[in-house]
């Protein structure tokens, strides 16, 4: 059948045909050499913008396969750190000098970082044309560059560069059923929200005593991102606690404190609870029964329940006026806040505070324990106003400062927009539900 149709075809057609053949006869019988690319390939013979193999001759005639992304102008070494390696170890395999090893590391302050190279980070090298140090890229964060490069004029200059971050908003809320924690956890909100939400609000709230089934809370926070790759969680910018029927706003302003949408500080004279644990044994109560003395006797205080070691502290700024040890209180410490106020903290395992002692408020000044007369673990905290005992968890404190006159217009901008985030998050939710 092939015979038949090679004579039908017409001379001239013969004579291409057997000529296409005799040179796929001659290439199969004289195959060309395999090309690969290395540091000296010429780059008009690379593809553009492809990555290649680069064989890099190392100290004991081994290789490490490191990889060049070639393009028009730029000739990049990606090297990964070892186990062990310095930067002229580095260096060394990248083919550079040692001189050019010193220039690097003496480029500056921000060259230090190259100090402090990880097995498993990397290290991208640019070399110019003749096959000498450029520049350095060094990947210190999600966000930070260490970058060092050669000038013109043969100077060496390091800097660290942070990539431009999109900062976006987002919303959450919650409503207490069993605890705030897990009201939290169910708002999808990280440990850190948690506790940071509870800070905020730590003035106005005791979130071990007070909190109820059905309080509620909306918040509005920041996200990161690099790249449209999320980075991570930034601050709590608005905040509403709804506690017992009393609502709670917060604005962060940009000095990263909360003012109240009035424009008074959330920060006040007295912190609600000295402690942060969700349990306590035994709540403000003047006909309280004595576990031990086995009869009625006042309780001017609160009990916070909590394990031996549990650290407690100062309410206020003040002055420590007494830290002593007795058979009735334990180790306990009072503190004289002013003229007007003193705090009473008992049963302490360890006072970490002296008689005398200047204090600042949330400072650690000793840990729970069960010295004294006592059933078990637990924390006594009493509040005195002009010598009477108050319920620390209702007595009103000190009005919070408001915020520098000076920023004052620009506070009341920033929380108009903050309460209408806010309310639309309300708005939103309300709608999904």
């Amino acid at each position: 059948m092939v015979q038949k149709t090679l004579k039908q075809l017409p001379k001239t057609h013969k004579v291409v045909l057997c000529s296409a053949i005799f040179m796929l006869v001659l290439f199969s019988l004289f195959p060309s050499e395999n090309a690969s690319a290395s540091k000296h390939t010429d780059a008009h013979l690379l593809e553009i913008g492809k990555r290649y193999p680069l064989d890099v001759e190392l100290s004991g005639n081994h290789s490490d396969h490191s990889e060049v992304l070639f393009t028009e102008e730029q000739n990049w070494i990606d090297i990964k750190v070892r186990k062990g390696d310095n930067l002229a170890k580095i260096f060394e395999r990248a083919g550079l000098s040692p001189q050019e090893t010193y220039r690097v590391s003496k480029s500056g302050k921000p060259a230090k970082k190259l100090l402090k190279m990880m097995p498993g980070q990397t290290l991208s090298v640019l070399l110019d044309e003749n096959n000498d140090f450029s520049t350095l890229k060094y990947a210190l964060s999600k966000t930070d560059t260490l970058i060092v490069q050669k000038s013109e004029d043969n100077k060496y200059q390091s800097e660290i560069v942070v990539g431009d971050i999109d900062t976006r908003l987002n919303y959450t809320q919650g409503e207490i059923e069993s605890s705030f924690w897990n009201a939290g956890v169910k708002a999808n909100m990280t440990n850190k929200q948690i506790m940071s939400l509870a800070g905020i609000f730590g003035w106005d709230i005791d979130f071990a005593l007070e909190l109820r089934q059905g309080d509620n809370f909306n918040v509005v926070f920041e996200e990161h991102y690099l790249d449209g790759e999320f980075l991570g969680f930034g601050e709590i910018v608005a905040a509403e606690f709804t506690n017992q029927g009393e609502t709670f706003t917060a604005i962060r302003y940009e000095d990263g404190n909360y003012y109240t949408p009035e424009g008074r500080s959330m920060r006040k004279s007295f912190l609600r609870a000295p402690v942060n644990f969700s349990y306590i044994s035994s709540s403000f109560n003047p006909r309280r029964f004595h576990p031990v003395q086995k009869r009625v006797k006042p309780h001017r205080g609160v009990d916070y329940a909590a394990n031996r070691g549990t650290p407690v502290m100062a309410a206020g700024d003040g002055k420590v006026i007494k830290a002593s040890y007795d058979k009735y209180n334990g180790h306990h410490v009072f503190i004289q806040h002013g003229e007007k106020y003193v705090t009473k903290y008992l049963h302490f395992t360890k006072r970490l505070v002296k008689r005398g002692q200047t204090v600042k408020q949330g400072q650690k000044i000793g840990t729970v324990g069960s010295t004294g007369m006592v059933t078990g673990a637990h924390l006594h905290y009493e509040f005195l106003v002009d010598g009477v005992h108050r319920n620390p968890r209702t007595v009103k404190l000190p009005k919070a400062k408001p915020i520098a006159k000076k920023d004052a217009e620009a506070f009341k901008q920033i929380a108009s927009v903050r309460i209408g985030q806010l309310q639309n998050n309300k708005r939103i939710m309300l709608a999904m539900n």
